[in-house]
């Protein structure tokens, strides 16, 4: 199993076991990403293009939790998932490059 697959299967089994839970306190468009996370996982050459969203999803939330917390406006607790996130964001951006359209 190649670097982006293992990547984007983590990804979206990370967030299904982490929102599910969650499920009606969270709009469902979080969950619908994990869902293309696993789809990307299953062809990452295929399915780059969508990874440029996929770091935008991880790299946003990250950036608006980290932003809330020193507007103390959520916990500091919120941080985990959101370095959490952030580091699949990073790893999202490292399985672009490795996926490169050469291999198309």
């Amino acid at each position: 199993m190649n670097f982006a697959k293992i990547v984007f299967w983590v990804a979206g089994i990370w967030g299904f076991l982490v929102l599910t839970p969650l499920y009606f306190m969270l709009d469902i468009i979080a969950l619908v990403w994990q869902v293309v996370f696993i789809i990307v996982a299953t062809d990452p050459v295929r399915y780059r293009p969508l990874m440029i969203p996929s770091i935008l999803e991880k790299v946003s939330w990250s950036t608006a939790v980290i932003v809330l917390v020193m507007q103390q406006r959520m916990h500091q607790s919120d941080l985990v998932f959101a370095g959490t996130d952030l580091l699949l964001g990073v790893l999202f951006v490292i399985t672009w490059f490795k996926t490169s359209v050469s291999t198309v």
